[in-house]
């Protein structure tokens, strides 16, 4: 039976109990995996993910002039020099380049998950996108949901998210899923919760900041459902792009992994 598990903080996900057999999925709603969706849809080659400032420049360092931007923020405030890592911000700025980015939580929970088979990044606007590509290739492993949370504490945006992805997962899916009492919670929490996307991300403590900075704009755009018909992973050299389509538009419903075939 598929186990499907949901981790409250980035600091619950146990690196060394990873392995070929778990499948993760980040949730940073507000705002790095909403940014990271966004740049893909708007024909980003690639978004790198990094710890932090120090490691943005050291990626930065090995690339062609013109062939990336970087940005990034650390506790709020955007970095010096870089982009603000806004979802609509981007979208002008990083058509066939790479970004790199580096956030205070999103990106940390995606480096931190590495060790996973695969680790894909979801936002509310990719959640359809990605359950059903989790369904088709994963249906009888432990996926793990893990919400970046923020700064080692819980956030709400990130859980409202979790239960959204497990009530599209309840509704799309005809087989039995073993269910942690996390995600039981993140699901019921949802259901009572689905149409207070508005209050919830304009009350939480990261919303509160967005607002304080001017960009009460972005919540708006990040509680679209599922605009985006991408499925966001990690590849093999830790950037996360998306995964090709046919012509018709269908995912190919092939397992893109994260380690390589020797591992």
């Amino acid at each position: 039976m598929a186990k499907l598990h949901v981790l409250l903080r980035k600091e619950e996900l146990d690196e060394q109990r990873l392995d070929d057999h778990k499948i993760v999925v980040v949730f940073d709603i507000l705002l790095a995996t909403t940014a990271i969706t966004a740049a893909l849809h708007y024909g980003a080659r690639e978004v790198v993910p990094v710890l932090d400032r120090e490691a943005a420049m050291e990626e930065a360092a090995g690339r062609e002039e013109g062939s990336f931007v970087l940005a990034g923020e650390y506790q709020g405030v955007t970095i010096e020099g870089f982009l603000a890592p806004y979802p609509q911000g981007l979208e002008k700025e990083v058509a066939g380049k790479s970004v790199v980015l580096s956030t205070t939580n999103g990106t940390v929970a995606v480096r931190k998950a590495s060790g996973a088979k695969v680790v894909y990044v979801a936002s509310l606007l990719n959640t359809q996108a990605v359950v059903q590509h989790l369904l088709e290739n994963h249906s009888n492993e432990t996926v793990l949901l893990v919400c970046a949370g923020s700064s080692g504490e819980f956030n709400i945006e990130d859980f409202y998210g979790a239960g959204y992805f497990i009530e599209n997962l309840t509704a799309n899916s005809e087989q039995t899923w073993q269910y942690s009492d996390a995600a039981l919670a993140a699901h019921e929490f949802y259901k009572g919760a689905a149409d207070d996307g508005r209050k919830l991300l304009y009350g939480s403590s990261v919303g509160k900041m967005i607002v304080k900075h001017g960009y009460a704009h972005e919540l708006d755009f990040v509680l679209q459902k599922d605009i985006y018909p991408i499925v966001s992973y990690v590849n093999t050299d830790q950037a996360v792009v998306a995964a090709e389509t046919k012509k018709d538009g269908r995912e190919v419903h092939a397992v893109n992994t994260n380690r390589s075939s020797d591992d």
